[in-house]
């Protein structure tokens, strides 16, 4: 009996101080050893690895330090008003009511030191981390909800949608529109005429970009690494995921997460839920969740929209880099291990990498078909050219990698755009950054039925004219920012993305009329002639930036079964004509209102396998348990 008391005394004193206590608390030694193992070869804490590894419950670990310590511990410490939000979180430290001393979430040396009994001279409470933050998420929820939706209005009010238009762009717009409808009763070839030249250059701005990014050569994979980076160098990655009702892919989700090869420990995975979504609540409650998953609350408030979701949890964020994954996303497992070594060959200005985004529950109907060429366009063709050639990039709304200095720097996303992705890709061009192509897949789900799809769309087309708005309210600030050619391509790729799916079916309609009738619009005949040479040149021109890049993206995704969808294009495109109505009608009516799409329906999708494999387990594992 002596004998083995006095071999498990020397296993623990061979253990790092910060869990060497556990093994009196009735753990065991050897796993206290395998969690100082792996903490020597991932180069963290040994305490961060039994919590992040789930070898121990967080609550169960802080209570064993407490009676270690000798310390009271708080299941629900009261903080005082003057408990700092993120310091107080991110330190592992808060003021206690009524000035009755602090509590602490040790970690890692500050854990060290309070073990080797240097201890503060006020009084001491401890508490689990999640514990704290819930607190100062009590005692501070005002403060966090405020923050989250005016850091950036209040920082630099002309780049937020927050406060709409301004009275000059409300008076240009309503100046042209009146002139236009002038024209167009008084003498329609003079508006015509007038329109087109005012039009063309945004235009063709937008044609030449899509065709000349079908040019460049940009693969789907990137080149491996010469030199495998060790675990122990790899940085703290963050991973920031905002859900709303999303109680059906919870499992989905958390095994995606699950599955990315990057060292547990060094993942700081949030995840924000809305305070009345408590179907999403209970469901990540019933999930067995590792230890390096957080659950954040936002508090209520307004806007009701991502991004000040993710804003929440923006200041938390312990990661050198931080991405953002929306609920549904299955990322390529080794994406976060490419971004840090891309991150490390790209200069400091790079502040953003964009991966791929690729869908794949393509044949769930014909609207995903079309769907799937689209973004194969954008995400396989364009965005990764417009990236080569240096232009802004309108974001993606999910795995964007960021440097997080840099992120927090430019004040986070705008909670006032329902395109917080396009926006945010556009700000960080104007003040200085630029955002590089991360060549890994994400798959993303769909929207099936033509419903779903026309919502999201909406928002994404009134995001669009939010972002055109607000980065057009100084234009002789953002030229000077971005340059003539850039600032040029910024316009076309926000304001003339909006602007061509509205007017996109009338020019088609009116080109045809103009084109089958004989009346001239001029008695010049060379003014005829260039009419009709320019007209046509821009047409076919428009209808070739439809295509090629779509016949390229399916050449590099290897999706030739669906060449046949791709003559129906045109078609698809007058829908996203009807959604860009629909989104300037919400621009007038509800600016900040968030279209929520709903995700978990798909059928064809190997997520969508995976979804209907967890509700089987579910639904059998509920049968074992119910009573009979």
């Amino acid at each position: 009996m002596r004998q083995g008391l006095a071999e498990e005394g020397r296993q623990s004193t061979a253990l790092p101080v910060g869990i060497g206590f556990l093994a009196h608390h009735g753990y065991p030694p050897e796993t206290l050893r395998d969690a100082a193992m792996i903490a020597e070869l991932t180069g963290v804490s040994a305490d961060e690895v039994l919590l992040k590894h789930g070898l121990i419950e967080e609550t169960e670990f802080y209570r064993a330090l407490a009676t270690e310590l000798r310390l009271p511990f708080l299941s629900a410490p009261r903080l005082s008003l003057d408990a700092r939000y993120p310091e107080s979180v991110l330190t592992g430290l808060a003021p206690l009511t009524n000035g009755s001393g602090f509590v602490m979430a040790p970690k890692g040396q500050t854990l060290a030191r309070l073990l080797k009994g240097l201890r503060p001279a006020h009084a001491l409470a401890i508490t689990a981390p999640s514990l704290l933050s819930k607190a100062v998420f009590r005692t501070q929820s005002r403060m966090i909800a405020h923050r989250a939706a005016f850091e950036l209005p209040y920082a630099a009010p002309t780049l937020s949608s927050f406060g709409g238009a301004s009275i000059v762009q409300i008076a240009g717009a309503t100046l042209i529109a009146l002139v236009a409808s002038f024209c167009g009763v008084a003498a329609l070839d003079l508006a015509t005429i007038l329109l087109a030249s005012i039009l063309s250059p945004l235009f063709l701005c937008i044609i030449v970009l899509r065709l000349a990014t079908s040019l460049l050569s940009n693969p789907l994979r990137a080149v491996a690494p010469q030199h495998h980076v060790s675990d122990a160098a790899l940085p703290i990655y963050t991973i920031i995921v905002a859900l709303y009702r999303e109680r059906r892919i919870a499992p989905r989700l958390i095994a995606a997460l699950k599955g990315l090869d990057y060292p547990a420990v060094k993942l700081d995975i949030k995840l924000v839920l809305e305070a009345d979504d408590h179907d999403t609540q209970g469901a990540l409650k019933a999930l067995r969740l590792p230890g390096n998953i957080e659950i954040i609350v936002a508090p209520s408030g307004e806007p009701r929209t991502k991004p000040r979701a993710l804003n929440v949890a923006l200041p938390l964020a312990r990661g050198h880099f931080t991405v953002v994954y929306d609920a549904e996303d299955i990322p390529d497992p080794a994406q976060l291990r490419l971004a840090v070594s891309t991150f490390a060959r790209m200069p400091r200005d790079v502040a953003c990498l964009q991966a791929r985004l690729t869908i794949d529950n393509t044949d769930d109907s014909w609207l995903t078909r079309l769907f799937t060429i689209e973004y194969a366009a954008l995400f396989d063709v364009f965005n990764p050219g417009l990236a080569e050639i240096g232009s802004p990039i309108p974001l993606g709304g999910t795995s964007n990698h960021f440097r997080t200095t840099i992120l927090r720097e430019i004040h986070g996303w705008d909670a006032w755009n329902v395109t917080e992705d396009a926006d945010l890709g556009i700000r960080l061009a104007r003040l200085g950054y630029c955002v590089a192509d991360l060549p890994s897949s994400t798959l993303e789900e769909a929207p099936i039925t033509p419903k779903a799809w026309m919502r999201q769309r909406t928002r994404w087309m009134k995001g669009f004219m939010q972002t055109s708005i607000s980065h057009s309210r100084k234009p002789a600030e953002g030229w000077s920012q971005l340059g003539f050619w850039r600032f040029y391509a910024a316009v076309a790729l926000t304001g003339g993305t909006a602007l061509s799916a509205l007017i996109y079916p009338f020019c088609t309609v009116l080109f045809v009329i103009l084109w089958l009738s004989e009346k001239p619009l001029s008695t010049d005949a060379t003014w005829n002639a260039l009419w009709r040479t320019g007209s046509l040149t821009l047409f076919f021109s428009g209808m070739a930036s439809l295509f090629i890049p779509a016949l390229v993206a399916l050449q590099r995704r290897r999706l030739w079964r669906l060449l046949p969808w791709v003559g129906l294009l045109p078609l698809y495109y007058v829908l996203v004509s009807i959604a860009a109505w629909q989104g300037l009608w919400e621009l007038v009516t509800a600016p900040f209102q968030w279209n929520k799409t709903s995700h978990g329906h798909a059928r064809s999708s190997r997520s969508g396998m995976l979804q209907k494999h967890h509700a089987n387990v579910a639904r059998t594992m509920s049968l074992k348990i119910a009573p009979p």
